[in-house]
């Protein structure tokens, strides 16, 4: 760490770039101011409670309100970019913003400043967005302050707007029709990446003033990326029709159409990948070396959210920060794809031990305590199509043994008293979870928490949970109203479905 920068401003750290970088920053011991347009949301990151940790709210419109933020602070990572659905000018909405950080850093007498800005050239073709974020780069660089400027192109990883529009269009579209920038070159670079060169910055004062170009190992076609991601989330080969009729207009209500993706968002980047967009020189790798990635490691590890999604425990606490190619608490609600899930729950009058004896009987002779014909049928029609069925009921009558089989279901996890997690085994085109958490709480009361969780593999994982959810009300429902009955004791509320917050 570079000693003679006692606290590091982030601007934009609520943003999907900056909220990642704040832990980077503080592993590499530098104190933090982490500002952004809402204290809330700043609260949100698992990172917000840390003790070399400084929230603040600011206005980057506002000078005043940017100056209180940046006093005190010698450097300072600019990332504002105002392409949201409120913005209907957003290139003058970045050339105010920053001007005023010019006219502020100035002022506070910073030492340096770091912009992520994108990869592109002045050109005729070249689209608004990029040119937006060229010039604010031109900006930053004309004040008095040495600015450093990274510029990348799609950065992959979940919560990256563009690596998202990637994600959904490939897993809910088998048959692609597509613009003819399909075709067209780019070089993607890892988030993990773009954070090591952020934070190394700081100590490598060759980089001060100077402009780089920051891409991953690759440079490949869109087209190419599509294949890329279809191969590593498990898809079948996805047929691309380029066609010339689709503009970046037309392109972006289509994004907005196939996914959850704001058009107001999708259509610069619609307009920003019809350019091609490379490194033009390499001179950061000499300055600071790292291996870089190739687009199918990184997505790999974008991809790995999702088993974790599979299995985490309702309990888990918040303020664990995740690895950078995960979702954050405090993302948006369309980051990291899309996991079904029907969760329910129920409170009890009872001990965890009481609550347990249900749960360790589950499955095999004893049944699934509800609807246990449509159990045994839909075990009948997994044989049918070449799945496990329902097996042989359970390994051990008497006990829950971490890997056993439970009918079609197999043991991924048991806590005594406290939590039961199955994976299931039959054929889906998806992965799914069936996941029950005891909860004590402090009258003596707990509560079952059910969890049944389905990651869709492409539109046919889609339709299928859409088909079978009339009957999860039914049969989810049933279940933990029979195992709350099992318990023996008095039924303080539920079952009833838990709504999180997010919805």
């Amino acid at each position: 760490m570079d000693s003679n920068y006692s606290k590091v401003l982030v601007l934009g750290a609520s943003g999907y770039v900056g909220a990642r970088l704040v832990p980077e920053l503080l592993n590499s011991g530098y104190s933090v101011r982490a500002c952004g347009r809402s204290i809330e949301k700043l609260k949100k990151r698992p990172w917000s409670d840390e003790r070399k940790v400084e929230l603040a709210e600011f206005d980057i419109f506002d000078e005043n309100s940017l100056l209180n933020v940046t006093q005190g602070c010698e450097v300072a990572y600019y990332l504002i970019h105002s392409m949201d659905p409120g913005k209907e000018d957003y290139a003058e909405a970045d050339r105010t913003a920053a001007q005023n950080m010019v006219k502020v850093a100035e002022h506070c007498g910073l030492k340096r400043l770091i912009y992520l800005g994108g990869l592109g050239e002045k050109d005729i073709k070249t689209s608004k967005h990029l040119l937006s974020r060229i010039e604010v780069g031109e900006i930053l660089q004309s004040g008095k302050v040495p600015t450093t400027v990274l510029r990348a192109a799609m950065i992959i990883g979940a919560g990256s707007a563009s690596f998202e529009i990637l994600r959904y269009l490939v897993e809910r579209l088998p048959i692609m029709i597509t613009p003819k920038w399909v075709r067209i070159k780019s070089q993607p670079i890892g988030i993990r990446n773009v954070l090591y060169y952020l934070v190394k910055c700081l100590n490598a004062e060759s980089t001060t003033g100077n402009t780089y170009d920051i891409g991953g190992s690759e440079i490949l076609s869109y087209q190419q990326l599509i294949e890329i991601y279809a191969s590593q989330a498990g898809l079948s080969k996805r047929r691309i029709l380029p066609v010339p009729v689709l503009t970046p207009r037309l392109s972006s209500y289509w994004i907005h159409l196939v996914t959850p993706i704001n058009a107001a968002i999708a259509k610069p980047l619609a307009q920003g990948l019809s350019t091609k967009v490379v490194c033009l020189e390499n001179r950061i790798r000499v300055e600071i070396p790292q291996d870089l990635m190739d687009c199918k490691t990184a997505i790999k590890l974008a991809l790995d959210e999702r088993q974790h999604d599979l299995i985490k425990d309702i309990d888990e606490h918040t303020d664990v920060i995740p690895p950078p190619e995960w979702t954050y608490p405090g993302d948006d609600t369309w980051a990291g794809g899309k996991v079904f899930q029907d969760h329910r729950v129920v409170r009890i009058k009872a001990t965890p031990q009481e609550a347990w004896q249900p749960l360790l009987n589950i499955g095999g002779k004893n049944g699934w305590y509800y609807a246990d014909l449509l159990w045994k049928l839909r075990g009948l029609i997994d044989r049918l199509v070449g799945g496990v069925g329902m097996r042989q009921g359970r390994t051990d009558l008497y006990n829950l043994i971490q890997g056993d089989i439970v009918d079609f279901w197999r043991i991924k996890e048991v806590k005594n008293y406290k939590r039961l997690l199955l994976k299931a085994e039959m054929k889906l085109p998806g992965s799914a979870t069936l996941d029950f958490t005891i909860l004590s709480k402090k009258d003596e009361t707990v509560e079952i928490h059910q969890i049944a969780r389905f990651i869709p593999r492409g539109l046919g994982g889609i339709l299928y949970w859409y088909s079978v959810y009339p009957l999860h009300h039914l049969i989810f429902n049933g279940m933990l109203a029979r195992i709350a009955n099992l318990v023996g004791k008095p039924v303080i509320d539920g079952p009833v479905e838990y709504i999180h917050e997010s919805q």
